[in-house]
């Protein structure tokens, strides 16, 4: 097949962006972003780049419109034809085309938000927390519905699993892209010089091009915190107060801002990073306690800035606005405790009381920060006393607008962050316990690994004591397998602290992952509830119980399918046992970004939840790519957690409740089919023998440990023999890396072929909503998948049996998810979702092709030869980019 000459490459490209679907806003980014790029590919690549990138670019388009073989084959052809260095800039030039059209996404989401914002209540989205709470008081009356958003709680918690391949320079770069965009924008609107921001866009993509895309080394986990504390500075500490202030000003209305607000803080944020120990011999208790002074020192420092902020601007006369009888005593006791600069203070503000107040409120945070003991809060409680003083007396003095202002959003952050910012939480694997409780009762002399475990429990008993309670204690015990198991943890902090010593409080939560543990799960819960130290601890909350179901290792053990199924089926029976025992259940998800981990829209899937597994409370993990996706941008932040606050309010209305225990009984039968039959294809690819070798071959698997994505190894300890200890992240992501994406839909098609009514089906489909969130996910996991580049890979192997039977099954699950959701092709009832992929899909093809050449290099190596290592490179570099096209990893 010939090459196009320059003029039909020109109209082919033209002709395949005009096809998408894109706002025109957008697609004016895209475009000014992709030409900005290609000025630099000129400028700063070697002579001819910009001219290879363009061929190989035209020719994936042209092989994803026609689909002819021939068509892809010139592709192909394009990327092995390169030189390795030639190749290794193109990979990088498609890496950098998609962080600037993902930028270009994200900037018109935020567009479409704030033009929303901009919109009448009525106009604006169903599915937030205002229409929520209308929706729910329909159905069980206002003041059940306000006593249920008052309850409310949405707790994501932030891993360090690595998932996130892009290196934070990069994403640094990144984000001052996007304001320079906006700027852009601004300059649009207002006329002033566009040209002006375009140079420093060119700038700042010279600087992303010359920015090294990998890591040279594995961050450390203290590095992994300072990276998610980015996120907490640049949006978390002022995104959260914003959406409860547009909850109330939506409920409140017109007399919002002038009254007590009717919202109460319902977010709180967790942490695993620094704390998570299982598999990860570099978290230690020494990162442990450095994690949580991190933690505290930026909101400590958030704390500071706010109230200093809140206080110059508080100028009210006392004549005007006559302090109360608390707020001089306030102001006296902390005059008192800080003269010289209450005399400071009290000079530049003669008669204004509440800004005197808050200026040494502000002094005491810093020495709360600094440990200055004879100045600082000893627990935020007293910072919170102090500043319902002040608001208190602003409101008897008729000053209720200061009140309820940006003084209640202090108040807020208080509430929601504490000192501590996010809670921290320690797991640990429960065969590390078995074994230091061995060496413990055997009376020998301690190993490294016990002193280190019996070490963590003092740090969270020293936490606890500097930080407050709620900075550290829930221990997370990986693979339950008993009560024992749980027992066992109370057992060693005792060890820990010996006779003189502090035992920290604990809230230890079980991890049911595997499939036979989610079944055992309800009799393992029935039996420590009797447990002393376990009840004594549930008594002391109120009865309260968090229990987390791992959704990774679960998939990997019985499939995507059968996970699914038995996730809902140990959620209901937990939660009915907990109702039964009047115990006030959390269920924490482990889910993770990619859809074979659990990943896809949470607030579906929140809302396809069994009855009363719910009831107000939410707990995620979010990991990895997914924590910037979501929380990078403070708009995009406030919208999700609206969108899943919403969902939590609403799951457990009367009606969704009876839609899915009416689902759930109706299509039991077809559950069953579905159950078994999935599992037994599943089974039949990866208990065949040889399977764990030949995966590790026709994937990057093995490559994907090279990359410095975290601090954790990629396996527990075992070799590519064996897929028990691989951990659930590199399964999945070498699959999509594949483009295969088997984790995430590997049964489904024959499950339904088991069914086999089309048309009971297209109704379970309408009727079931866990069916539908299963089968909406599966369609854009196969949509991000693709058969003649999956076909390369698979052919890297010498098993035609396993190739053939991973086709084979992916074709199925193709045809019946089509005819089950009505349409013609995938993602035909999600456009936008489907515009989205179609947009990327050459582009990731181009990366693939690169990719394939660079696998097959190394496949075909001798192996007694050294390893290839610019092969390898190109391999690690095609990776990060396809990570970034497709928007996921593991």
């Amino acid at each position: 097949m010939r090459e196009l000459t320059q003029t039909e490459a020109i109209d082919l490209v033209g002709r395949f962006e005009a096809g998408q679907e894109i706002p025109e806003q957008m697609r004016s980014d895209v475009r000014l972003l992709g030409s900005l790029l290609g000025k630099i590919l000129r400028e700063s690549g070697t002579p001819g780049l910009y001219e290879d990138v363009e061929r190989l670019r035209t020719a994936t388009i042209q092989a994803y419109t026609d689909e002819s073989p021939e068509a892809f084959e010139r592709a192909a052809a394009i990327a092995d034809s390169f030189t390795v260095a030639r190749a290794d800039e193109v990979a990088r030039a498609f890496t950098a085309y998609f962080h600037l059209v993902n930028l270009a996404e994200e900037h018109q989401r935020v567009r479409v938000l704030r033009e929303r914002d901009g919109r009448p209540a009525r106009e604006n989205a169903t599915d937030s927390v205002a229409a929520a709470f209308v929706r729910l008081a329909e159905e069980i009356g206002d003041d059940s519905a306000l006593s249920r958003l008052q309850d409310l709680r949405f707790h994501p918690v932030f891993t360090a699993h690595p998932t996130e391949a892009r290196r934070r320079a990069v994403s640094q770069s990144i984000r001052r892209l996007s304001e320079l965009l906006e700027q852009h924008d601004q300059a649009l609107r207002n006329g002033a010089d566009e040209r002006r921001a375009e140079r420093r866009m060119l700038e700042e993509i010279d600087t992303l091009w010359r920015t090294a895309p990998l890591r040279p080394q594995k961050p450390s986990p203290t590095d992994e915190v300072r990276a998610v504390m980015s996120v907490f500075d640049e949006t978390l500490f002022t995104a959260v107060p914003h959406v409860y202030r547009r909850v109330d000003d939506a409920l409140q209305g017109p007399a919002a801002g002038g009254r007590a607000p009717v919202v109460r803080p319902f977010v709180r944020v967790g942490s695993w990073v620094g704390g998570d120990r299982d598999g990860n011999p570099f978290v230690t208790a020494s990162v442990t306690r450095k994690a949580a002074a991190i933690a505290s020192e930026h909101v400590l420092r958030g704390l500071e800035r706010a109230t200093d902020r809140i206080g110059r601007n508080l100028t009210l006369d006392s004549t005007s606005t006559p302090p109360s009888d608390a707020a001089k005593a306030l102001w006296r006791r902390l005059k008192s405790a800080d003269e010289e600069a209450a005399a400071e203070i009290a000079e530049r503000s003669p008669n204004e009381p509440y800004r005197r107040i808050l200026l040494l409120i502000g002094r005491k945070l810093t020495a709360t920060r600094e440990r200055d003991a004879d100045l600082a809060y000893a627990q935020p409680e007293h910072l919170l006393a102090d500043l319902r003083i002040v608001q208190d007396s602003l409101v008897a003095s008729g000053a209720a607008r200061q009140a309820y202002g940006h003084l209640q959003q202090l108040i807020w952050q208080v509430e929601t962050y504490g000192f501590h910012l996010t809670e921290l939480e320690v797991r640990q694997h429960s065969a590390v316990h078995r074994k230091v409780l061995a060496e413990l009762d055997a009376g020998d002399s301690l190993s490294d690994q016990a002193e280190e475990v019996l070490d963590v429990f003092r740090a969270v008993a020293f936490l606890q004591e500097r930080f407050g309670p709620r900075a550290a204690g829930r221990y997370i015990v990986s693979f339950t397998q008993s009560a024992e198991d749980l027992a066992n943890v109370h057992r060693l902090a005792a060890y820990a602290a010996g006779p003189d010593g502090t035992i920290p409080v604990l809230d230890v939560i079980p991890l049911f992952e595997t499939f036979a543990d989610l079944q055992a799960a309800p009799g393992i819960l029935a039996e420590i509830v009797d447990h002393p130290a376990f009840a004594a601890r549930l008594e002391s909350t109120g009865r309260r119980l968090e229990v987390m179901l791992g959704y990774s290792d679960s998939s990997k053990d019985v499939g995507p399918v059968a996970a699914n199924l038995a996730l809902y089926e140990a959620q209901a029976k937990i939660s009915a046992w907990a109702q039964s025992e009047k115990i006030e259940l959390t269920l924490f998800h482990g889910r993770g970004g990619a859809l074979g981990r659990g990943g896809g829209p949470a607030n579906s899937a929140i809302l396809a939840q069994p009855p009363h597994s719910v009831d107000g409370r939410f707990k995620l993990t979010e990991q990895g790519e997914v924590i910037f996706a979501r929380y990078g941008d403070p708009a995009i932040a406030m919208r999700h957690i609206d969108q899943v606050a919403a969902a939590i309010l609403l799951a457990s209305s009367p009606s969704n409740e009876e839609r899915n225990r009416a689902a759930a009984e109706k299509y039991a039968d077809i559950a069953a089919v579905m159950d078994e039959s999935s599992r037994k294809r599943f089974y039949s690819l990866v208990k065949a023998p040889g399977f764990a070798p030949w995966f590790a071959t026709v994937t990057p698997m093995e490559e994907i440990g090279l990359l410095a994505l975290g601090s954790r190894p990629a396996r527990r300890g075992l070799s590519v023999e064996s897929l028990e200890d691989l951990r659930a992240i590199p399964w999945v992501f070498a699959w999509t890396q594949a483009r295969i994406n088997l984790a995430g839909w590997f049964g489904l098609g024959t499950a339904l072929q088991a069914v086999g009514d089309e048309a009971v089906l297209q109704q379970a489909y309408q009727e079931w909503p866990l069916l539908r969130t299963l089968i909406d996910n599966v369609a854009m996991s196969l949509a991000k998948a693709d058969d003649r580049i999956a076909r390369r890979y698979l052919a890297l192997g010498d098993r035609d049996d396993l190739a053939d039977l991973v086709r084979e099954e992916m074709e199925l699950t193709r045809a019946w998810v089509i005819r089950v959701t009505g349409g013609t092709e995938l993602l035909g009832n999600k456009p936008v979702l489907q515009r989205a992929v179609k947009m990327r899909s050459p582009y990731v093809d181009a990366l693939s092709l690169l990719q394939l050449r660079a696998l097959r290099a190394l496949r075909d190596a001798d192996e007694s030869a050294p390893v290839d290592v610019e092969q390898q490179r190109l391999l690690l570099l095609s990776v990060s980019g396809v990570a970034a096209g497709l928007q996921n990893t593991g």
